[in-house]
């Protein structure tokens, strides 16, 4: 191309938006390199649905207040510690900023989420979803004038010492080199490069399903990566949560996600329970079911409920396989039916008191006696009809990334890469060393995207 480019952005998700707009609202001559064709440009931000707030009071749809201690400590709890806490406060602090600023950038929310979910403090629901908050973002960035190259795949940065000196990618058949004065990289993990998979995970991760974009294959990752560029993270670390066995295996999205976990018992093809279903509400430990069936035989795992559980979570796109009796489940599942029977029957047995039962929160109805426990939401599935879904290991993005610092630069040994600037999931292994928490990818995207892309400007502004 012969136009010259104050910022190249490279992926069209939400960071690289937040990137683009607070780049062209400084000033800056901004190009996006989306590799995605248009209908599924947006990358895994077309299937979100929240982003993840903390605030003082009362905030658009947000009720009372979710302080920072607050959520730092539930983001410890499901990460295990294992975080960088001064990034993490930095996205945490800014997230309040941040909602209003969406809102003034097209964004629309839902009126505050009650019922299952939990989430009424916690987490503000986009109105029309992923799809809506990235086609708001994309109207701005072209009222602001950002350039948008769909189908527009990088292969290649060159860095020389401290820079990025070009950019090499190809667009409706050619091969194209620009050389911006700054680049941001907000192009995911790699998660759909099953082959990568396989390298860090051994054999297994071939049965793993991808939830998100098939396009987040970490073409510019491991470019970066190769040239020395500083990494982040543990390749075996995902975001992974336990989705409905009969999902595509790419690009399934949110509606393939099974949240009835805490109200069931889960079982491995030998028909035997392996972990707590109830340690603690769904939006803080949904992520952990991934790696857990992960771990398990042929990488499955089957969900059993009965009839007067079903109502009480957000069912999957897909149907549950229903059965008058635990055996004829069993068999329709293709689970020994006796080894079924005998698992349901111990769990039954072990349960105790269920009057104090809550479905939204810790309520301590538990079992006794039985090893696995299950210490919340524990009563017996005795109503018929019963219901089971199976259960693969759902990758939504990897942590394997590159570490930036608090204004989201990147580095080579312990050098600043002058003009390279990273966002979103290719830089969330920056903050999150394991586990998850509902809506936080969105808050790691938004607030290091608009890091990211005041940084670029300013520095493109005084080249």
């Amino acid at each position: 191309m012969s136009e010259t480019w104050d910022i190249a952005v490279i992926g069209g998700g939400n960071a690289a938006l937040c990137a683009a707009i607070t780049a062209a609202e400084a000033g800056a001559r901004v190009v996006i390199l989306e590799a995605a064709p248009k209908p599924y440009r947006g990358g895994n931000s077309r299937h979100t649905r929240n982003f993840r707030c903390m605030h003082d009071g009362p905030l658009g749809p947000l009720v009372e207040s979710y302080t920072e201690d607050e959520y730092l400590a539930d983001l410890l709890k499901v990460t295990g510690g294992k975080t960088h806490e001064g990034l993490a406060r930095v996205a945490i602090r800014s997230s309040e900023e941040c909602l209003p600023w969406m809102q003034d950038h097209g964004v629309r929310f839902q009126p505050s989420l009650s019922g299952t979910l939990s989430l009424a403090r916690t987490n503000a629901f986009f109105l029309g979803g992923g799809k809506g908050l990235v086609n708001a973002y994309y109207r701005t960035a072209r009222k602001l004038g950002v350039t948008v190259l769909y189908e527009a795949a990088v292969a290649h940065l060159e860095r020389a010492e401290d820079r990025i000196v070009w950019l090499d990618y190809t667009h409706e058949g050619k091969n194209h080199r620009i050389h911006p004065k700054a680049v941001v990289v907000a192009s995911g993990g790699f998660q759909a490069d099953t082959d990568w998979l396989a390298r860090a995970w051994g054999p297994a991760a071939k049965n793993f399903l991808i939830r998100g974009t098939p396009y987040n294959r970490g073409v510019v990752l491991a470019d970066l990566l190769d040239q020395g560029v500083e990494q982040v993270g543990d390749p075996t670390q995902c975001h992974a949560v336990a989705i409905d066995g009969r999902a595509p295996k790419f690009d399934g999205g949110i509606v393939t996600r099974l949240d009835c976990v805490p109200f069931s018992i889960v079982v491995n093809k030998e028909a035997e329970r392996f972990y707590d279903e109830g340690e603690d509400v769904w939006p803080k430990r949904y992520a952990i079911w991934g790696r857990l069936v992960a771990a398990q035989p042929d990488q499955v795992g089957f969900v059993i409920i009965d009839a007067k559980s079903l109502s009480l979570f957000m069912p999957s796109v897909f149907p549950p396989i229903e059965a008058e009796s635990i055996e004829a489940l069993a068999d329709k599942m293709g689970l020994p039916p006796d080894r079924l029977r005998a698992t349901v029957d111990a769990f039954n047995a072990a349960c105790g008191d269920t009057s104090k039962f809550h479905p939204t929160e810790l309520d301590g109805v538990t079992t006794t006696g039985i090893d696995p426990p299950k210490t919340n939401w524990a009563r017996p599935i005795t109503e018929p009809p019963f219901y089971g879904y199976s259960l693969r290991t759902g990758v939504t993005f990897t942590y394997l990334g590159l570490k930036v610092d608090e204004r989201a630069q990147c580095s080579v040994g312990n050098r600043p890469v002058a003009n390279l600037w990273a966002a979103g999931e290719t830089m969330a292994g920056s903050i999150l060393g394991q586990g998850y928490l509902a809506g936080f990818g969105m808050t790691i995207g938004t607030v290091f995207g608009r890091i990211a892309g005041k940084e670029a400007a300013a520095h493109a502004n005084a080249s």
